[in-house]
């Protein structure tokens, strides 16, 4: 079975804004996820982030300074690895998995405000397409939400 990646183009809101929104997808969903991020410094910022981002939310998370990786529904991470037995890989910040084969979904979010974020997401595009691997690109829509814009032919025949 092929890679499932779901390209996330941002446009109206940050990252800051869009991933916690997409992690409560996760989480309602009935799965559990990994947040792989740039630095040890960018997840501590995300960690306190997804604590206070909306007062009405909670989103239960933890990184390695908390331990027990394997009972947080998401976890918050620089490694590539898949601590807490997720089944949905979330790449932030330009970085790029060597683990995608131990997630049954990954979503790769990229500021579309940033041409070199957007050039390499096309660059990661072509070579995952030549993998064949499943792919399907979402570009965000005027009101933050998001729109399905391209998918590759094994997207197309597996529906996703």
């Amino acid at each position: 079975m092929a890679i499932r990646i779901g390209f996330y183009h941002l446009q109206r809101s940050s990252l800051e804004q869009a991933l916690p929104r997409l992690l409560e997808k996760v989480l309602e969903g009935g799965h559990r996820a990994v947040v792989m991020s740039g630095s040890a410094e960018r997840v501590a910022f995300l960690d306190a982030h997804l604590w206070t981002w909306d007062p009405a939310s909670w989103l239960p998370h933890g990184t390695s300074r908390d331990g027990d990786a394997e009972q947080q529904p998401i976890y918050l991470t620089e490694g590539d690895g898949n601590p807490n037995g997720a089944d949905v890989l979330l790449l932030t910040d330009g970085v790029v998995s060597q683990q995608l084969s131990a997630f049954a979904r990954c979503l790769l979010l990229f500021d579309g405000n940033d041409e070199a974020a957007v050039k390499a997401a096309r660059a990661l595009w072509k070579d995952w397409k030549e993998r064949g691997w499943s792919l399907t690109y979402y570009q965000q829509t005027e009101r933050g939400g998001w729109e399905e814009k391209a998918r590759t032919a094994e997207a197309a025949r597996e529906g996703g």
